[in-house]
Parts: structure tokens; C-alpha cells; sequence
């Protein structure tokens, strides 16, 4: 099922100079104001994310719908207020035919994965640029210009840059 006319999938990410995005569940830095763009950008939109994202945060968060992709067809979230309303699907194109039923865009989340299998299926990203060169094991897929992508917007904060992408 397609998404409804107007509906986007918009890759949301915060990474590193060396590419790096994690280092297993967790985020290898803490930046202030990063996450609360985050949530300023995805606010009223629907999350999708994996399973282990969605286990590093706990919860849904507020003001959103949360959709987890696992291999795991039996997986449920842990309780906790609002998980009885998460969306548990097991492929990208069951993921898409349950945003097509949401509100707002689809706001991809992570992890490493989800963001590759979702980039073909991507209008746009968003990009948190942090400067810095952590370790870790979970890069951002790559994404050259040339494959369609073309820079639309740059926005400045203190500690890193949000850069936007549409698909040309």
C-alpha cells in the first residue's frame, strides 16, 4: 500500500564526521540541543525504527506514533505507558502500509539497518551533523549527490549543524 499523497519518508539522523551513528545501542556523544530538534522535527509525525533503537529508548515517544521493524515476528515492546499502541511490523513494506494509516510524514529513527533499508524508499533526510570522530560500529549509509540527492537547506546551532537533503 503506498503512503497517502503528500506523506514523506524522511530519514532523521544525528552523525558523526566519520559517518559513525552508534556504537551498539547507544550514541557515542551527548551534543546539547541536538535531541531536542529531534523531537521539535518529528513531533506529530510517525517514528519508525528498529528493535534495538526502540529497546535503547524504552518507550514511545510522546506526541508520535512509533512503528518498530523487527525480524522477530513474535517481539512485543517492554510496558510502559503507550507501548500498547506500537506497531510491530517485520518488513519495510509492512512498515509502509502501516504509516500509510498514521499521521504526518514517516520520520525514519534508526538504526543502521533501517536507515539503509529505507534510503531507496526515502524523499528526504535529515541530517544532524555532529563534529566529532567517535568509535563505534553503526555508520550512516553513504548517499553521493550523484545518486539523486541535492542539499536544500544548512541550519547552524551551538555544537552541530542540521543539514536537509531532498531527492532531486
Amino acid at each position: 500500500m503506498p503512503l497517502p499523497d503528500g506523506t514523506r519518508v524522511v530519514l532523521v539522523a544525528a552523525v558523526a564526521r566519520n559517518g559513525v551513528i552508534g556504537d551498539g545501542p547507544d550514541i557515542p556523544w551527548s551534543v546539547p540541543g541536538e535531541q531536542r530538534t529531534f523531537k521539535q522535527l518529528t513531533t506529530g509525525h510517525t517514528l519508525l525504527m528498529g528493535r534495538t533503537t526502540y529497546e535503547s529508548i524504552g518507550r514511545p515517544l510522546p506526541g508520535r506514533t512509533t512503528i518498530v521493524l523487527t525480524r522477530d515476528p513474535a517481539w512485543r515492546p517492554a510496558p510502559a505507558p503507550g507501548s500498547e499502541d506500537v506497531l510491530v511490523v517485520t518488513s519495510v513494506a509492512d512498515a509502509l502500509a502501516a504509516a500509510a494509516g498514521t499521521q504526518g510524514d514517516l520520520m525514519v529513527a534508526g538504526g543502521g539497518s533501517v536507515y539503509t533499508a529505507l534510503l531507496e524508499h526515502a524523499d528526504a533526510q535529515v541530517l544532524t551533523e555532529v563534529p566529532l570522530d567517535p568509535p563505534g560500529d553503526v555508520r550512516y549509509p553513504a548517499f553521493p549527490p550523484r545518486d539523486g540527492w541535492v542539499e536544500t537547506g544548512r541550519e547552524p546551532f551551538e555544537g552541530f549543524t542540521r543539514v536537509t537533503y531532498e531527492r532531486a
